[in-house]
């Protein structure tokens, strides 16, 4: 792919910063432009060549993208975000062969966490059982339907992150909760759902897919999360730390569920995976059309790099791997801010590390 020549959206941020970092590593011939809007974090990218556009919520975003595209001869737009896949969904026919996203359709029922979830059910694959709020006499139903599986878990519909998100253990502190929202960040009520919680482990699955092929699938396992002393939930979907596992009972639901979405799919497709009591994998949401914002970075140690297989792929470029699924185990990636992630398998953890508690410390000055 020597010379091939990529715009990486969002450009400075942790997103796609980590995707860069993995294209370097994966075939450094690989010319990495990056655009953002913001010129003090695209200032920090470490892409080649660095262009400032207008927001994705602009109008005339996509003239500005087209426009650059052409000036500087772009083979592939790379979204990093929701907003991203977005923008670059509807405006694929004006960047024709520059995207490789999933349909149109698939983007925008992913969107929706309760369309997607609908869909999953009625086609028979597990996902939590999920009510739309329309008011509070709802929330009142919704527990009375699910009775006996109190807590519920409370989300919006849209958003990225968590937004919004928390368990609830009554009608009346769900809607507390959802007068919060509504109160403070103008999330209106009726755009909210309550769900049966999942106590289980969360395991995420990527994977790039084309004409209907899952091409590479990996696992991780988000142990912790960023700044939960300052939200209320105690849960993003932003790991501060996270660790690589084999699940293949999880990648063949996630399987399942792609293929149920769009028999021919193609593009990126990030999945959370959420097990219930008894261990037993639930699809709790999709990402359709980008990588997770961090779990590239984990392409340093895996036997296949994710980022390069997704711009193979993109490009129409022969993609040639003995396993859809080669994951590996026991690495960590540990991250905070100001720092990029750090990789490191659980053998290594305690090298050059040592317990101030397992033996007598050294005095560091003379015994009077």
């Amino acid at each position: 792919m020597s010379g091939r020549r990529l715009l990486v959206m969002g450009a400075g941020t942790a997103a796609a910063e980590n995707f860069i970092r993995s294209l370097q590593d994966g075939d450094p011939s690989l010319v990495l432009l990056g655009c953002h809007d913001d010129p003090f974090v695209l200032k920090q990218s470490g892409a080649d060549t660095k262009y400032l556009l207008p927001s994705p919520r602009a109008p005339h975003f996509l003239r500005g993208l087209r426009a650059l595209v052409h000036a500087v001869g772009v083979d592939l737009v790379i979204p990093t975000s929701d907003v991203h896949v977005q923008r670059l969904s509807v405006g694929r026919r004006q960047l024709p062969g520059k995207t490789f996203l999933p349909a149109q359709a698939v983007v925008s029922l992913c969107r929706d966490k309760h369309a997607l979830i609908s869909t999953l059910r009625r086609r028979g694959i597990a996902a939590p059982d999920t009510r739309p709020v329309t008011g509070r006499k709802a929330v009142d139903r919704i527990f009375a339907q699910l009775r006996g599986r109190a807590p519920l878990w409370c989300r919006p519909r849209t958003g990225t992150c968590a937004r919004g998100g928390g368990a609830v253990s009554s009608p009346e502190e769900a809607w507390r909760w959802i007068r919060l929202w509504e109160t403070m960040q103008g999330v209106p009520a009726a755009s909210f759902t309550l769900a049966e919680y999942l106590p289980g482990r969360e395991i995420l699955c990527q994977s790039v897919w084309r004409g209907g092929q899952m091409l590479l699938a990996n696992t991780f396992e988000r142990l912790s999360y960023f700044g939960v002393d300052n939200i209320p939930s105690g849960v993003t979907s932003l790991s501060s730390l996270a660790k690589t596992v084999i699940e293949p009972d999880v990648v063949a639901l996630c399987r399942q569920a792609i293929r149920a979405l769009s028999p021919k799919a193609s593009g990126a497709f990030a999945v959370d995976v959420k097990e219930d009591a008894q261990g037993r994998p639930h699809v709790t949401e999709i990402n359709a059309g980008r990588l997770f914002m961090a779990m590239t970075a984990f392409d340093l140690v895996l036997k296949h790099n994710m980022a390069l297989t997704y711009v193979q792929a993109a490009l129409r470029d022969r993609v040639e791997l003995r396993d859809d699924y080669a994951a590996v185990d026991g690495y960590y990636m540990v991250r905070d801010l100001d720092m990029p992630p750090g990789i490191l398998h659980a053998d290594d953890l305690f090298e050059g590390v040592e317990s101030a508690w397992a033996k007598p410390m050294p005095s560091s000055r003379s015994e009077p």
